[in-house]
Formats: structure tokens, C-alpha cells, sequence
């Protein structure tokens, strides 16, 4: 499937616009929840095919559990599932059978865990035993995924020595792991942070009634369509200014790409504002919110804001090889972009001709369809090529776009 988008002017853009309830503290509560032996549902779950695959993978009888792209719910149930007892597949799609996964694997290993690789050394499927596990301390590799090392902290109240994680080679995403923090000490978990080492004591999880906060991460499409437009005013519900998620950086990071951010009225409202440091080299760190970089990236381009963006090491391996791809795609716009070191983006404002017809790859990555999206806001029509990924994380997106006046999305 393939879809062509068009925007012709209409005036200012101005509307409320619905978001997801947020993934990561969905993906993250589930487990807790179940883990706690809570017989209670979780309110205003996101409604994905991330947290669709959680649902169905912690109900499900069956002792093989296919998570399809799901790269969040592969970490977290590879750990759950080491201690819940019986034997276990776990496996997913072509792509997630070539995400990495022995850091993890390893680190549950070095505790205990009983689990064993199906087909390659290192990659999914894998073969589960799950068995009671003491804990105890462990060592991982804290620069790459901070999922890994939440699926650790989240199993971690049920071992009987608890767990200690001495985290090497610094530490990737430091508000997912406090997210998960404050979600499991939610559930009566005595869990701490400090420097280097989390350590987690065995105090199992108590039920509690639980509602999902909306989705910063979504948000961001909307920020970078406030960036990129004529606006009045955009209204998003339910985002909080004392949020947890590591995201909740996007007021600042869009400061400085004209966007204002007010919190009122129970969520966010975006309006215009005079651009920070328009003739600068625009530098941000992502190593906290590796998955707001695709919009970022997108929005500086379209903006012609020249940037130097680091932390992306972790880009690499999620659903695609978001680095190349961004590189690929924003050729096609006419925009070159450098990749000067590792986990390192660059653009120094050198272009080339654009495509004549234009057709976005979108990589099975859903993020790649939504960051791309706004671009016709100030281009002409092009097409975007799988445009359902976006039900990983965002299933009405389409939806939600297509309620700016002006915008037309058909069939192609």
C-alpha cells in the first residue's frame, strides 16, 4: 500500500488533535502489573501493535510467543519470561531475528536464567527455561539500549537475592530507566539509581489500579507540524509537565525551531514563536530521546537548519538502521547528510538535486512514515510507501493528519 500526500493552503492550522496513550509506560505497566499477580487491567492502554502483542503474549497460553517488530516487548518478555515457569519460544519478524539481543541474553545468563539461542548466536529465537532465579549482581553494557537493562530492574523484585546492575561504559537513555524506575516503585518496588549501579531488593510488586499517561513521542509529530506550518494554535490532551518521559523534552528541543509550549487545560497547546540561533549549527544531544531524532532531523532539513546531533548510536538497531535510512530518504528532498562519527547525524546545508517524483521508504519503521509525513506542508505532493507501519505506536495517525484542513491523503 502506498499513499499520496497534498497540502493546499487554507489558512492557519489550529485544532485539537488526539494522541496515544504512551507505549513505553503501557509496555513497562503490563509487565509489572502482571508480574505483581494483579487480577486488575491497566486504564487507557495504547492502542498499538507494540502493546497489542505485550497483551496478547502475557494472556496467551501458548509457549510460543511471536512479537512480530515489537523490539520493546522481545527485551521485556525475553527477561519475564526467564523467570515465569516453563519452556518458551520466543521469536518475531525477518527483521527482529537481525536485532542484537546477547547483551541482554548474557547479563540473564550471569543470574541464572536458562535460555539458548534457536538459530543464530546472538539473535532471536530463543529457547526459555523459565525457572526460579536468585539474582544477585550483575554487569551490562549501559551505552547501547536502555531496554535491556529495564527488563533487568523489572524482574528484578522477584528474585530472591533481588538484583544489583553495575552499568559499564555509561548509560544510554537515563529517563527510560528512571521511568521504569518510578513505575515499579509505583507498585511497592524498593528500587534505586545512583551513579553507576541500580539496586533492586526483593520486594515483590502489590496490585494497584493504573492510567496511562498520553505519548510524548507522538507528540512530536505534532510539534514538528507547528515547526513547519502556518499555526494558530494546536491543542494536544493529556500531557503533563511533570512527566516521566524522557521525551518530555520536545518543549525545549522545539524552542529552539519555533514552537512555544504552554501547559493548560490538561494538555499541551503549540503555537508560534521567534526561531533561537537561526543562523547557528543547531546541536542536541539524543542519547536521552533517541526516538525523537527522525522528526528532529526531518524538521531542521525542511527548515534549511543546519545541525550536529549526537547519542544516535542506538539508532542503528531498532527498526530499521534509522541513521542510513534518514540518510537515504532526505536524499531524495535534496538534503545531504554526513555521518562524521558514530552515533553521530550531521547537516552542513549541502544539497543536491531532488527526486522528480518523490516516493518515501518507510523501512517497516513506523517513525520513518510519520517524520517524513509533514514534509508536505512545505512541498509538493509525494507518496509514502507502507504507511500502515504506523500502527506500532500510532495507529491514528493518518487520521489525526488528515483533519488539518488543506491536507489530502489518497490512495496511490
Amino acid at each position: 500500500m502506498s499513499y499520496k500526500i497534498e497540502y493546499n493552503h487554507k489558512g492557519k492550522i489550529s485544532g485539537r488533535f488526539e494522541l496515544p496513550a504512551s507505549k513505553s509506560i503501557s509496555n513497562r505497566v503490563l509487565i509489572i502489573n502482571a508480574l505483581s499477580g494483579s487480577d486488575k487491567s491497566v486504564a487507557n492502554l495504547a492502542k498499538c501493535d507494540d502493546t497489542d502483542v505485550m497483551v496478547k503474549a502475557l494472556t496467551s497460553d501458548s509457549h510460543l510467543v511471536d512479537i512480530g517488530a515489537a523490539g520493546t516487548s522481545m527485551r521485556f518478555l525475553t527477561a519475564y519470561l526467564s523467570i515465569k515457569p516453563g519452556e518458551w519460544i520466543i521469536t518475531g519478524s525477518q527483521r527482529m531475528k537481525e536485532r542484537p539481543i546477547q547483551i541482554l541474553v548474557d547479563a540473564l545468563r550471569s543470574i541464572g536464567a536458562d535460555i539458548e539461542y534457536a538459530e543464530n548466536e546472538g539473535f532471536p529465537p530463543l529457547k526459555i527455561r523459565g525457572k526460579e532465579i536468585k539474582g544477585g549482581d550483575v554487569e551490562i553494557d549501559g551505552s547501547v539500549s536502555s531496554q535491556y537493562i529495564s527488563a533487568l530492574m523489572m524482574i528484578a523484585p522477584m528474585l530472591k537475592k533481588g538484583l544489583r546492575i553495575h552499568l559499564l561504559n555509561g548509560v544510554a537513555s537515563v529517563p527510560y530507566i528512571n521511568l521504569t524506575l518510578w513505575i515499579m516503585n509505583q507498585f511497592g518496588a524498593d528500587a534505586s539509581f545512583s551513579g553507576n549501579i541500580i539496586e533492586v531488593k526483593p520486594t515483590k510488586y502489590k496490585p494497584i489500579d493504573y492510567i496511562v499517561e498520553s505519548d510524548w513521542t507522538g507528540a512530536s509529530y505534532w510539534f514538528q507540524i507547528a515547526a513547519l506550518a502556518d499555526v494558530d494554535e494546536i491543542f494536544l490532551p493529556a500531557l503533563f509537565e511533570k512527566t516521566m518521559q524522557g521525551d518530555g523534552v520536545l518543549g525545549d528541543i522545539f524552542s529552539h525551531l519555533g514552537v512555544s509550549t504552554e501547559f493548560a487545560d490538561g494538555g499541551v497547546k503549540l503555537r508560534k514563536t521567534e526561531v533561537r540561533e537561526e543562523t547557528g549549527v543547531f546541536e542536541w544531544n539524543f542519547i536521552d530521546c533517541p526516538d525523537l531524532a527522525q522528526t528532529v532531523v526531518v524538521t531542521c532539513c525542511v527548515l534549511n537548519r543546519k545541525f550536529r546531533f549526537t547519542g544516535l548510536k542506538s539508532l542503528k538497531i531498532k527498526e530499521t538502521n534509522r541513521i542510513l535510512a534518514l540518510q537515504q530518504e532526505l536524499k531524495k528532498f535534496g538534503y545531504i547528510l554526513t555521518e562524521p562519527e558514530e552515533g553521530a547525524l550531521e547537516w552542513n546545508g549541502e544539497k543536491c538535486d531532488e527526486d522528480a517524483n518523490i516516493s518515501v521508504d518507510t523501512y517497516k519503521d513506523h517513525r520513518m512514515a510519520m517524520a517524513f509525513a509533514p514534509i508536505v506542508l512545505r512541498h509538493a505532493p509525494f507518496v509514502v510507501n507502507e504507511p500502515e507501519v504506523v500502527s506500532k505506536s500510532y495507529p491514528d495517525y493518518w487520521k489525526e493528519f488528515g483533519k488539518i484542513e488543506g491536507v489530502k491523503i489518497s490512495n496511490s
